[in-house]
């Protein structure tokens, strides 16, 4: 099976800082546009005309600083921070003492909104706050007096970018708590695989030379002492120790980032249930198929038929080596069901919580956990003297999508 990197980005960010590039454009045009209609009344338009040439340059020269957190530095900031106060301020320069009375805007109008709003995203409302406070400082000292206009200009601007900041500094603290739960997730999905795997293998033989040593005695039931010492230990690390990181986060600029590692299987064309499951057929395993393919995605049918296997593996444990077994598979429409029935003596109530409490895991992870992973469900159903009957359902819509 080969494997597969796939990033996952979670950034509430990124849509405000293409929006904030957008803004500066779109705010450079109106400030421009502002001036053109009122060129006539200012006092001194070579300055305006000299100052909305520098932050035209500034602005399209910029668009790759505001484009995300990483690239939008203290110093970008500043000196954008700069430009706008010094614009505010300029006006009262280059325009008459007539239309700043009468109410006229700034020469960067509402692109000074942009500024404070870059410092917002990036830092927070406590960057935000510092901010928009310097331009409410600059916009008292252009008019001279706190008029009504600009008092509900400056609140305006200071409450929006504290808000966005505020917001900024939630979605944060979401990513990285998503991005852990992801983690988490991964780990424990890793774990399971891999105490499915070890107990359809290893535990299995362990118990096998700890039974057959006990039998042929000597040197060999210290071997199989040794081995039985040896399940213990391993089923304790498979029920709690295992835990491989599939996924790793970092709360790099762009957001939390979430790298899994998945599976990816080689060849995506369909498999045959019955090829799979006709390995286990045997003097003691009675297969009934249909007569057509029973076709499921390669992982569906690889973890159904594994679940089978595990199936058998317990029939073998628990009810003997002579006890017999059958298979019946049914190609439903919407789902593929396999029932899996033995002759043993059955499971006493209570036994398998009680195996699952001593890190015997085979039914809840071998079956059940094989059987969640690919969205179908297993049903255990035993009577004490009457056997055990596993059922196995996969919807097909489902395990389509599960590689």
């Amino acid at each position: 099976m080969a494997k597969r990197e796939r990033v996952l980005r979670m950034s509430v960010e990124q849509p405000l800082w293409r929006a904030l590039r957008g803004y500066r454009v779109l705010t450079l045009l109106y400030a421009i546009g502002l001036f053109i209609s009122a060129y006539d009344q200012f006092a001194r338009p070579w300055a305006a005309i000299a100052y909305f040439a520098v932050l035209a340059v500034w602005t399209f020269a910029t668009l790759p600083k505001v484009a995300g957190a990483a690239a939008c530095t203290k110093r970008f900031l500043a000196a954008d921070l700069a430009l706008a106060l010094f614009g505010i301020l300029l006006t009262r320069f280059a325009d008459s003492a007539a239309h700043i009375d009468s109410g006229a805007p700034t020469l960067p109008s509402i692109w000074t909104a942009g500024s404070v709003l870059a410092f917002a995203i990036k830092g927070g409302w406590r960057w935000a706050a510092f901010a928009s406070t310097l331009v409410a400082a600059a916009n008292l000292a252009y008019r001279g007096s706190p008029t009504r206009d600009t008092v509900h200009a400056v609140i305006l601007v200071w409450v929006a970018s504290i808000a966005i900041g505020y917001v900024v500094e939630v979605a944060r603290a979401s990513e990285r708590t998503l991005a852990r739960a992801l983690e988490i997730e991964a780990a424990t999905r890793e774990r399971e695989r891999l105490a499915r795997d070890i107990h359809d293998s290893v535990l299995q033989v362990l118990a096998m030379v700890q039974r057959r040593g006990a039998v042929i005695g000597g040197e060999a039931a210290e071997l199989g002492r040794l081995a039985g010492e040896q399940e213990v230990a391993l089923r304790t690390l498979v029920s709690g120790g295992l835990t491989p990181v599939s996924r790793v986060s970092t709360d790099a600029s762009e957001g939390a980032l979430v790298r899994a590692v998945e599976e990816e299987p080689d060849d995506d064309r369909p498999l045959d249930l019955r090829g799979l499951l006709s390995r286990y057929a045997g003097s003691r395993v009675s297969l009934a198929e249909p007569g057509a393919p029973v076709e499921l995605p390669p992982a569906a049918a690889r973890e159904l038929a594994a679940a089978v296997g595990a199936a058998l593996d317990n029939v073998r444990e628990h009810a003997g080596e002579q006890a017999r077994a059958w298979i019946l598979v049914e190609d439903e429409p919407d789902e593929v069901v396999v029932t899996v029935r033995d002759d043993g003596p059955g499971i006493p109530e209570g036994r398998l919580a009680q195996a699952e409490s001593e890190g015997r895991l085979g039914v809840a992870l071998s079956i059940r956990g094989r059987l969640r992973d690919i969205g179908g469900s297993a049903e255990l159903i035993s009577v004490p003297g009457q056997g055990t009957e596993v059922e196995l359902k996969v919807p097909k819509q489902m395990s389509r999508g599960t590689r």
